[in-house]
């Protein structure tokens, strides 16, 4: 690394040293998610390290996150959809007994960023998408150990973050991000030449862009070795999430995006690693699960015995390395531009990739549609104003803007399929009159 300030996370520091008696307090924000049930997963099996106070979800999925609160036995519950709180006190009723009083419960779009302001000892943010951001800035000016998971919060509001974030008070969930974390506890700043980030390929690793023309949701979803939410399964098909990582991994460790490099790895066993300037390399490495950086983030600076899986190495395997096929997964370049433009370009990349997602899962976007439209929507943006410091409102607006422009796009994109496909329709239509004629 560089000889500037502190990088937001560092394997040598530690923002919290004392150690209290008893388990470690945590919030969990997106419990209902992938990151979530893995997390309480984890705490249920070490209760004398863990205790959860509190949850958030969305309110898509009431009855497991009030089975999650019975589990726990948490202060408070909060969820974002207001309509959801009859469904959600109904569900808490029946698991609680007679007597048993119930978790408070907030709700609204405020409610887990209220939440990330509770008494605890650590927040760990696994929101999925932006909405992320302002409970990443509550949790940090709140004082409290975050445990990041939500990358959007760090890609579209850097600045904001850094401007907050304590030494050590950042400790990254991201596998590849968690594996960096411990490989440059090997070494000082000044040892790192290069990160390098691993990627699985997702399920499409050796086709052609053409190729993926066709490719259905079904398909996007099929992830070879990672079983996660049906939005970063999407983002791990078109690679953007590797994009979105190479932003955070710049963001988070104060390496120059040149020194930032991206490789094929199928077996998702090496996490990513780091080479250093006599070098050598090292690399985190374990069977593709969770629940070890999660424990990375929830732990730190001390490891939770069987957090996850290990090796056998009385088998044999095979671990391969493949180069990034810029033309067939363009995401990772774009990526590294609207990074190094910074501002406001790295959250409308994001806002419209989110939008064209859903375009593509709701059938009104090609696969490769995804990519092309974001790519357009980054170009109209341009070059974000220099010399004024980002706010949430800059955010905010750029959002707004790019998702719109985005929705925009699409609309002329299925307008423009349909005139095709009725186009073609009516020339088969001729060729078979005139084949009977």
């Amino acid at each position: 690394m560089t000889d500037s300030p502190a990088p937001l996370a560092d394997p040598h520091l530690v923002f919290d040293p004392v150690a209290g008696d008893g388990p470690r307090d945590v919030v969990i924000l997106g419990s209902t998610g992938s990151i979530g049930t893995q997390a309480i997963d984890l705490v249920l099996r070490n209760p004398d390290r863990f205790r959860v106070t509190g949850l958030s979800a969305a309110g898509g999925r009431v009855a497991l996150l009030a089975e999650q609160a019975h589990q726990l036995r948490v202060r408070t519950v909060a969820v974002a959809r207001e309509d959801a709180v009859p469904a959600l006190r109904e569900a808490l009723s029946e698991r609680y007994g007679a007597g048993e009083p119930l978790p408070e419960i907030l709700a609204g779009p405020d409610a887990a960023t209220h939440l990330a302001t509770a008494d605890c000892h650590t927040v760990l943010n696994g929101i999925t998408g932006s909405i992320g951001l302002a409970p990443t800035l509550a949790a940090l000016e709140a004082g409290r150990t975050l445990a990041l998971a939500n990358k959007e919060s760090l890609i579209v509001g850097g600045p904001l973050v850094k401007a907050l974030a304590k030494p050590g008070q950042i400790i990254p969930v991201d596998s590849e991000h968690a594996a960096l974390f411990q490989a440059l506890a090997a070494g000082t700043r000044s040892d790192v030449r290069k990160l390098v980030v691993t990627a699985s390929g997702g399920p499409f690793r050796g086709r052609t862009k053409a190729q993926l023309a066709d490719v259905t949701v079904e398909d996007a979803l099929a992830h070879p070795t990672w079983a996660m939410g049906p939005v970063i399964t999407i983002n791990s098909a078109t690679l953007v999430n590797k994009g979105l990582e190479v932003i955070e991994a710049h963001l988070l460790y104060d390496i120059p995006f040149e020194r930032i490099e991206v490789v094929v790895h199928p077996q998702s066993y090496v996490h990513s690693m780091v080479e250093f300037t006599d070098g050598s390399t090292l690399a985190q490495a374990t069977p593709p699960d969770m629940r070890g950086p999660i424990a990375i983030g929830l732990g730190w600076p001390e490891r939770v015995p069987d957090a996850a899986p290990a090796f056998d190495w009385s088998k044999a395997s095979t671990w391969e390395f493949f180069p990034l096929d810029t033309e067939a997964f363009p995401s990772v370049g774009l990526a590294r531009h609207v990074g190094q433009l910074a501002g406001t370009a790295p959250a409308v990349f994001n806002a419209a990739n989110e939008e064209c997602v859903e375009a593509f899962r709701s059938g009104s976007l090609p696969f490769n549609g995804i990519m092309e439209t974001v790519t357009q929507v980054v170009e109209e943006h341009g070059t974000p104003r220099t010399g004024t410091s980002l706010t949430v409102a800059d955010v905010l607006e750029a959002e707004s803007w790019a998702r719109a422009r985005a929705r925009e796009l699409t609309r002329q994109t299925t307008a423009q399929q349909q005139s095709k496909t009725q186009q073609t329709k009516a020339e088969q239509a001729m060729a078979t009159a005139e084949a009977r004629a």
